[in-house]
């Protein structure tokens, strides 16, 4: 089967990792995976514009909620060239919902901009999916997307730790999760050490922020993070992602808001276990009881004293090791990417 995704390809941003991962994939499996488009120079993803033979053309949304005049044109070309029957959409943020807003973060302005986006979604498919195993809308399935490598896996090695913590992910609607984390570490600032974060917007507002109406997006408290000596660092591609968070002893899995409220999955849902460090879940119980096992609860940052546990991994790393390996037996058994690429081959062909 030949499957074509209409996705914005960038290496350090998004799901970059995952259509890589599907393209590998689908090549041991005897299928093929294109991205619709031309190719940028040095691209690692097979980019077509022969739309014409994929067996089923998916849409997966990222951070865009509007089409310009060419996306519109390109969608226009796409849709009478492939029918509507071998056309899906893959919702990854939320997007497809009536106007949500929780603790500074929200889908859509509006409610009459969350109906076009509805209406435009509606036009390219029947068959929209979101990463969530409790979709909120009727008509909405699930389809995870996001996906577990076993081949990602680092020795769970803690003698020589360059930072105590870091986060790799850009800050949009992140702050408040990140602010909690934070908060508890400043606590045993001594024991944690080293942190760093890594991404677009922590130390300053993107420059393409403001150009595009979206600075509330990035907000950070950063005369804050300065005085808990934080470290910045630049965007990495995703092949660099698992290297960087190999470097601390402990790396919070934070949601934004929205992504918390709609039970979401991401990148970091599968990446972090898969790295040389213990993933600290500032997620609710429940959520990390359905995704990773009942084990994995253990790692949940605690509402009362949180500060306690952060300094307990600090202490003793090798205490929870054994709750990682399970996890990564659970993701590699549930969640590897030969397990969803037979998935989304299943659903193109219902």
């Amino acid at each position: 089967m030949r499957l074509m995704f209409v996705y914005y390809c960038y290496g350090d941003a998004g799901s970059a990792q995952d259509i890589h991962h599907y393209g590998r994939v689908a090549k041991e499996l005897g299928h093929e995976v294109a991205v619709y488009g031309r190719p940028p120079r040095g691209s690692p993803f097979t980019f077509s514009l022969d739309v014409g033979s994929a067996d089923a053309l998916i849409f997966v949304f990222e951070w865009t909620t509007q089409l310009r005049d060419g996306d519109r044109l390109d969608l226009a070309r796409l849709l009478t060239k492939v029918p509507r029957e071998r056309r899906m959409v893959i919702d990854c943020d939320g997007a497809y919902n009536d106007v949500i807003r929780v603790d500074g973060d929200y889908n859509h302005c509006d409610q009459a901009a969350s109906q076009a986006w509805i209406e435009i979604c509606d036009s390219i498919s029947d068959r929209i999916y979101q990463p969530s195993l409790h979709p909120s809308r009727p008509n909405v399935r699930t389809f995870l997307f996001h996906g577990y490598d076993p081949a990602w896996e680092r020795p769970l090695d803690f003698r020589a730790k360059e930072f105590g913590m870091v986060y790799v992910g850009h800050s949009k609607f992140r702050w408040r999760p990140m602010e909690l984390v934070l908060r508890a570490i400043e606590q045993v600032r001594d024991q944690v050490g080293r942190t760093a974060l890594v991404g677009h917007g922590w130390d300053a507002l993107p420059t393409w922020a403001a150009p595009m109406g979206i600075e509330d997006h990035f907000f950070t408290d950063q005369a804050y993070l300065r005085r808990m000596g934080v470290e910045f660092v630049p965007p990495v591609p995703f092949e660099e992602v698992i290297a960087w968070m190999s470097r601390a002893v402990i790396n919070p899995v934070i949601y934004r808001p929205l992504f918390r409220r709609l039970w979401l999955v991401t990148c970091r849902t599968f990446e972090t276990p898969a790295a040389s460090t213990i993933p600290l879940f500032a997620l609710d119980e429940e959520y990390v009881r359905e995704i990773y096992g009942e084990d994995a609860v253990e790692l949940v940052l605690p509402q009362n004293h949180p500060e306690e546990k952060i300094s307990d991994i600090m202490r003793r790393p090798d205490n929870y090791v054994e709750i990682v390996r399970h996890i990564r037996r659970d993701l590699a058994a549930r969640h590897s990417y030969t397990a969803r690429l037979q998935q989304l081959v299943e659903l193109a062909r219902d």
